[in-house]
């Protein structure tokens, strides 16, 4: 399987978009196959974190962000449940997975149904540790154009995630414990 490739296929029309998802992705992808490797993950697991981190912001090409260029119909909150659809047509499920469950450190029903955000109503939170390790890393990168490629401290992170409640900060706290990341 070719990330990068199936990155270009979708935003082939964009890119704008496609240079700031491939850079985001990278950086996530980096986080990500590190904490792995310090986890003592095998080969296999290394690879397809790398390949998840890469294409979990795939759904971006669909979504409505004029700063990104990207000019799709969906709300920015879409882009997970669209790259899930885009990732399983292309007969990657697992892949497809993270997509889905990426957004912050997980949504609820519950999260869902109070904040109105317009997606199902179903769990979209991490289940596995793959998924976990990239929902983890991608807290600390943004895809704002002028913040690309600056990392996002450990405080910084949790104040983002304090505004949607304290139990999204103990989530990506026991994250941190969980992959000895200070």
């Amino acid at each position: 399987m070719n990330a990068p490739a199936l990155l270009e296929k979708y935003f082939a029309e964009n890119r704008t978009g496609f240079a700031i998802v491939v850079e985001h992705s990278r950086l996530v992808a980096a986080r990500a196959v590190a904490v792995g490797v310090a986890l003592k993950l095998a080969p296999a697991e290394l690879q397809f974190i790398e390949e998840a981190a890469l294409l979990h912001d795939i759904g971006v090409c669909r979504i409505k962000a004029p700063h990104l260029d990207c000019h799709g119909s969906a709300p920015y909150i879409c882009h997970g449940i669209i790259g899930r659809q885009i990732l399983d047509a292309e007969q990657l499920p697992a892949h497809a997975l993270v997509c889905e469950r990426h957004i912050g450190v997980g949504l609820t029903v519950a999260d869902i149904i109070q904040q109105q955000l317009p997606l199902p109503h179903r769990a979209m939170t991490p289940t596995t540790l793959a998924e976990e390790i990239v929902c983890f890393a991608d807290l600390f990168y943004s895809k704002t154009p002028d913040r690309i490629g600056q990392e996002k401290s450990v405080a910084e992170v949790r104040q983002g995630l304090h505004r949607f409640g304290p139990h999204k900060v103990e989530i990506f706290d026991s994250w941190r414990a969980k992959f000895c990341y200070t």
